[in-house]
């Protein structure tokens, strides 16, 4: 597989770079194709050697015979998804839905849009 092959198959995957408080540095990760990441001082630096990392991974998978994950952009969501959380938290949610006229979805739509 040639250079530009990779490139474009590397493309399909999201590659996010953000700052970490905790590790003082900026950390490139690509959620679904690789664990752990890239970290450093540069923003750009840090995105750069994550698509390289990324471009590896491919090369490496793709030479030993493993499929790659399907890219998450092309992947149908239905929109629904179930949540399990804890009964006083399901109780609190509900009290605030109420509160603010809503209904217990839409008040959680609302803040799950916020995280």
């Amino acid at each position: 597989m040639n250079r530009s092959e990779i490139k474009a198959k590397a493309a399909h995957f999201p590659k996010i770079v953000e700052w970490s408080e905790e590790d003082g540095c900026f950390v490139g990760t690509c959620p679904g194709l690789m664990f752990g990441g890239v970290h450093g001082q540069d923003e750009a630096k840090v995105y750069a050697e994550l698509c390289q990392a990324v471009e590896e991974v491919i090369e490496i998978l793709e030479t030993d015979g493993h499929p790659l994950p399907g890219p998450l952009g092309k992947k149908q969501f239905s929109g629904k998804f179930v949540l399990r959380v804890e009964p006083a938290l399901h109780r609190r949610l509900a009290l605030k839905a109420l509160a603010s006229g809503e209904s217990l979805n839409s008040y959680c739509v609302k803040a799950l849009a916020k995280a």
